[in-house]
Protein backbone atom coordinates (compact mmCIF):
# COMPACT_ATOMS: atom_id res chain seq x y z
CA UNK A 1 0.00 0.00 0.00
CA UNK A 2 1.10 3.32 -1.10
CA UNK A 3 -0.23 6.67 1.19
CA UNK A 4 0.87 9.66 0.15
CA UNK A 5 2.47 12.94 2.00
CA UNK A 6 -0.51 15.63 2.92
CA UNK A 7 -1.25 17.86 0.22
CA UNK A 8 -2.16 21.23 0.70
CA UNK A 9 -2.68 24.36 -1.28
CA UNK A 10 -2.55 24.90 -4.90
CA UNK A 11 0.87 25.33 -6.50
CA UNK A 12 4.22 25.90 -4.75
CA UNK A 13 4.57 22.36 -3.25
CA UNK A 14 7.78 22.57 -1.02
CA UNK A 15 9.88 20.14 1.07
CA UNK A 16 8.44 20.01 4.41
CA UNK A 17 10.28 21.94 7.22
CA UNK A 18 11.08 24.48 4.39
CA UNK A 19 9.22 27.56 4.79
CA UNK A 20 10.39 28.94 1.16
CA UNK A 21 8.10 28.06 -1.96
CA UNK A 22 10.85 25.92 -3.55
CA UNK A 23 9.49 23.55 -6.18
CA UNK A 24 9.37 19.82 -5.00
CA UNK A 25 11.99 17.60 -5.59
CA UNK A 26 12.48 14.09 -6.42
CA UNK A 27 12.09 10.81 -8.11
CA UNK A 28 8.89 10.73 -9.90
CA UNK A 29 7.20 8.42 -12.66
CA UNK A 30 6.63 10.85 -15.51
CA UNK A 31 3.63 10.31 -17.88
CA UNK A 32 3.98 7.39 -20.01
CA UNK A 33 2.90 7.83 -23.88
CA UNK A 34 2.35 4.65 -24.66
CA UNK A 35 0.06 4.58 -21.52
CA UNK A 36 -4.21 5.85 -21.23
CA UNK A 37 -3.31 6.35 -18.03
CA UNK A 38 -1.35 7.16 -14.94
CA UNK A 39 -0.61 3.83 -13.05
CA UNK A 40 -2.67 3.45 -9.44
CA UNK A 41 0.12 2.19 -6.85
CA UNK A 42 -2.12 1.66 -3.73
CA UNK A 43 -4.00 3.73 -1.72
CA UNK A 44 -3.36 7.76 -0.80
CA UNK A 45 -4.57 10.29 2.34
CA UNK A 46 -6.96 12.55 0.64
CA UNK A 47 -5.93 16.34 1.12
CA UNK A 48 -6.45 17.85 4.04
CA UNK A 49 -8.73 20.44 2.57
CA UNK A 50 -10.69 17.77 0.88
CA UNK A 51 -11.33 16.48 3.76
CA UNK A 52 -12.36 19.71 5.64
CA UNK A 53 -15.35 19.57 2.53
CA UNK A 54 -16.58 16.93 2.86
CA UNK A 55 -17.03 17.37 6.53
CA UNK A 56 -19.07 20.16 5.79
CA UNK A 57 -21.48 17.63 4.32
CA UNK A 58 -21.15 18.14 0.27
CA UNK A 59 -22.90 15.86 -1.78
CA UNK A 60 -19.61 15.87 -4.23
CA UNK A 61 -18.51 13.27 -1.39
CA UNK A 62 -21.06 11.56 -1.24
CA UNK A 63 -20.65 9.26 -4.47
CA UNK A 64 -19.68 5.19 -3.68
CA UNK A 65 -21.22 3.60 -6.30
CA UNK A 66 -18.40 0.94 -7.62
CA UNK A 67 -16.07 1.25 -10.81
CA UNK A 68 -17.89 2.18 -13.74
CA UNK A 69 -16.24 1.81 -17.62
CA UNK A 70 -14.66 5.28 -19.10
CA UNK A 71 -16.57 7.20 -21.06
CA UNK A 72 -17.38 6.86 -24.36
CA UNK A 73 -16.61 10.50 -25.90
CA UNK A 74 -19.02 11.97 -28.39
CA UNK A 75 -18.88 15.30 -30.16
CA UNK A 76 -22.06 15.71 -27.66
CA UNK A 77 -20.80 14.92 -24.76
CA UNK A 78 -16.76 16.64 -25.95
CA UNK A 79 -18.62 19.89 -26.79
CA UNK A 80 -20.27 19.86 -23.55
CA UNK A 81 -17.27 18.99 -21.50
CA UNK A 82 -15.50 21.64 -23.41
CA UNK A 83 -18.13 24.26 -22.76
CA UNK A 84 -17.85 23.38 -19.09
CA UNK A 85 -14.17 24.33 -18.65
CA UNK A 86 -14.17 27.04 -21.33
CA UNK A 87 -17.29 28.65 -19.17
CA UNK A 88 -15.62 27.93 -15.41
CA UNK A 89 -12.25 29.31 -16.58
CA UNK A 90 -13.55 32.30 -17.79
CA UNK A 91 -16.11 33.04 -15.23
CA UNK A 92 -13.71 32.57 -11.88
CA UNK A 93 -10.39 34.83 -11.35
CA UNK A 94 -7.58 33.50 -10.13
CA UNK A 95 -7.10 34.10 -6.02
CA UNK A 96 -6.38 32.58 -3.21
CA UNK A 97 -7.68 30.96 -0.58
CA UNK A 98 -6.12 33.52 2.01
CA UNK A 99 -7.36 36.13 0.09
CA UNK A 100 -11.15 35.09 -0.06
CA UNK A 101 -11.19 33.19 3.13
CA UNK A 102 -8.37 34.09 5.36
CA UNK A 103 -7.14 30.13 5.28
CA UNK A 104 -4.37 28.44 3.78
CA UNK A 105 -6.39 25.72 2.29
CA UNK A 106 -9.82 25.69 1.90
CA UNK A 107 -12.08 24.03 -0.81
CA UNK A 108 -15.21 25.48 -1.85
CA UNK A 109 -17.41 26.17 -4.65
CA UNK A 110 -16.29 29.57 -6.26
CA UNK A 111 -18.85 32.22 -7.29
CA UNK A 112 -16.57 34.98 -9.01
CA UNK A 113 -13.17 33.80 -7.68
CA UNK A 114 -10.94 31.32 -6.40
CA UNK A 115 -8.11 28.80 -6.64
CA UNK A 116 -7.14 25.60 -8.68
CA UNK A 117 -9.36 23.23 -6.61
CA UNK A 118 -12.17 25.44 -6.67
CA UNK A 119 -11.62 25.55 -10.85
CA UNK A 120 -12.36 21.79 -9.86
CA UNK A 121 -15.29 21.18 -7.86
CA UNK A 122 -17.33 23.62 -9.85
CA UNK A 123 -16.38 22.19 -13.45
CA UNK A 124 -17.54 19.04 -11.75
CA UNK A 125 -20.90 20.26 -9.86
CA UNK A 126 -21.75 21.31 -13.75
CA UNK A 127 -20.62 18.22 -15.32
CA UNK A 128 -22.93 16.30 -12.94
CA UNK A 129 -25.97 18.66 -13.53
CA UNK A 130 -25.53 17.35 -17.36
CA UNK A 131 -25.59 13.86 -16.14
CA UNK A 132 -21.69 13.00 -16.62
CA UNK A 133 -21.11 9.73 -13.54
CA UNK A 134 -19.43 11.60 -10.76
CA UNK A 135 -17.19 8.44 -10.81
CA UNK A 136 -15.44 9.31 -14.21
CA UNK A 137 -14.88 13.09 -13.06
CA UNK A 138 -12.21 12.67 -10.95
CA UNK A 139 -9.91 15.67 -8.57
CA UNK A 140 -6.30 15.10 -9.49
CA UNK A 141 -3.60 16.42 -7.72
CA UNK A 142 -0.19 17.09 -10.15
CA UNK A 143 2.72 19.01 -9.89
CA UNK A 144 3.09 21.45 -12.84
CA UNK A 145 6.25 21.94 -15.25
CA UNK A 146 7.56 24.15 -11.97
CA UNK A 147 7.40 21.10 -9.75
CA UNK A 148 4.72 23.12 -8.02
CA UNK A 149 1.23 21.87 -6.63
CA UNK A 150 -1.62 22.15 -8.73
CA UNK A 151 -5.04 20.36 -9.27
CA UNK A 152 -7.00 18.95 -12.12
CA UNK A 153 -10.32 17.70 -13.07
CA UNK A 154 -9.38 13.95 -14.86
CA UNK A 155 -11.77 12.23 -17.07
CA UNK A 156 -11.39 8.30 -17.89
CA UNK A 157 -12.51 7.61 -21.46
CA UNK A 158 -11.86 5.45 -23.87
CA UNK A 159 -9.30 7.38 -25.99
CA UNK A 160 -7.81 8.00 -22.67
CA UNK A 161 -7.82 10.13 -19.61
CA UNK A 162 -8.98 13.65 -20.33
CA UNK A 163 -7.70 16.85 -18.08
CA UNK A 164 -9.49 19.94 -17.50
CA UNK A 165 -7.32 22.60 -16.06
CA UNK A 166 -8.07 25.98 -15.26
CA UNK A 167 -4.48 27.33 -16.51
CA UNK A 168 -5.71 26.55 -19.96
CA UNK A 169 -9.09 26.00 -22.23
CA UNK A 170 -7.37 23.61 -24.20
CA UNK A 171 -8.16 19.70 -23.00
CA UNK A 172 -5.56 17.55 -22.98
CA UNK A 173 -4.84 13.73 -22.67
CA UNK A 174 -2.94 13.35 -19.40
CA UNK A 175 0.11 12.63 -21.04
CA UNK A 176 0.26 15.86 -22.66
CA UNK A 177 -0.23 18.28 -19.92
CA UNK A 178 3.58 17.71 -18.84
CA UNK A 179 2.37 17.33 -15.43
CA UNK A 180 3.61 14.75 -12.82
CA UNK A 181 0.41 12.92 -11.75
CA UNK A 182 0.50 12.46 -7.78
CA UNK A 183 -3.24 11.47 -6.41
CA UNK A 184 -6.73 11.46 -7.18
CA UNK A 185 -10.19 10.18 -6.39
CA UNK A 186 -10.61 6.72 -7.20
CA UNK A 187 -13.10 5.61 -9.34
CA UNK A 188 -15.38 3.15 -6.31
CA UNK A 189 -15.87 6.25 -4.00
CA UNK A 190 -15.90 9.74 -4.04
CA UNK A 191 -13.56 9.84 -0.30
CA UNK A 192 -11.33 7.58 -1.28
CA UNK A 193 -8.18 8.33 -2.85
CA UNK A 194 -5.74 6.10 -4.85
CA UNK A 195 -1.52 7.12 -5.05
CA UNK A 196 -0.34 7.42 -9.18
CA UNK A 197 3.61 7.50 -7.50
CA UNK A 198 5.07 4.84 -5.90
CA UNK A 199 6.50 7.13 -2.90
CA UNK A 200 5.35 10.33 -2.28
CA UNK A 201 7.29 14.11 -1.27
CA UNK A 202 6.72 15.95 1.67
CA UNK A 203 5.27 18.78 1.05
CA UNK A 204 3.69 21.99 3.29
CA UNK A 205 1.53 24.55 2.31
CA UNK A 206 1.75 27.39 -0.55
CA UNK A 207 -0.52 30.22 -0.99
CA UNK A 208 -0.62 30.83 -4.29
CA UNK A 209 -3.94 31.34 -6.67
CA UNK A 210 -3.36 28.74 -9.13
Amino acid sequence: MVVLGMWMGCAGLVQAGNPAAHPVRGNFDFPDRNAPAARIYGKALPPVGYVDFCGRGENECQFKSGKVEPLMLTSENWDAIFQINKHVNTKIRPATDVELYGSPDFWTYPVSAGDCEDYVLLKKRLLVGLGFNPELLLITVVLDENREGHAVLTIPTNHGDFILDNRRTEILRWDETGYIFLKRQSQPAANEWVSLQKAAPQVVVSTKAN
